[in-house]
């Protein structure tokens, strides 16, 4: 995604567009204390979905909505979708998460790179970086090997999105291509937007 989300912001700056960049744990007013409460591996369900909440409702007041009213273009490595999805798979219910990201903006597209769980151990894991507890879903209890339990929690959260998809309308992207080759699509589908 970050690769993207780079080569998106240069290709968007070049035609003359400002970019404004939105995503998980960014918020000044949350994202240090969801970090550290992270850290303990302790948190509950529904209060790791709040915190996110918050996180997200504070980038939205002060940051997503000021750059589109400047006139910017806003590109969010990750959206509310993401966090429904992992809620869902911890057991939230749909209703009420729909209930609590009813602030969000309807994003002009979205658009969901889709990569199986075996590619995206292999994208995770390089050298210096270990799996982490929560993208591994080890706080649900699938599994005591944190391999097993990221392989099932990724493909429940590939599930989650399927169900969110016809819902919200979001393109999923064949993300196991090339960098290019994704780049190129989702320029494409961008431009369709722009124009």
């Amino acid at each position: 995604r970050s690769t993207q989300i780079g080569l998106l912001t240069d290709w968007l700056e070049r035609r003359g567009h400002a970019v404004e960049h939105a995503g998980l744990k960014r918020s000044t007013l949350v994202s240090a204390e969801l970090a550290e409460a992270k850290e303990g591996n302790v948190l509950s369900p529904r209060t790791l979905s709040l915190f996110y909440a918050t996180d997200f409702a504070d980038q939205l007041e002060n940051r997503i909505i000021p750059a589109l009213r400047a006139g910017f273009s806003v590109l969010a490595d990750r959206y509310i979708y993401t966090l429904m999805a992992r809620d869902i798979v911890r057991g939230a219910d749909l209703a009420w998460l729909q209930s609590v990201y009813s602030i969000a903006l309807v994003p002009d597209l979205v658009l969901y790179l889709r990569v199986s769980p075996q590619k995206l151990i292999e994208r995770y894991i390089y050298p210096g970086r270990t799996l982490d507890y929560w993208e591994s879903g080890m706080d649900i209890g699938y599994s005591r090997s944190w391999y097993d339990s990221f392989i099932r929690y990724q493909t429940d959260l590939h599930r989650a999105f399927l169900r969110l998809q016809p819902i919200y309308g979001f393109v999923a992207v064949n993300g196991a291509r090339t960098p290019g080759s994704v780049n190129r699509e989702l320029k494409t589908r961008i431009e369709s937007v722009l124009a």
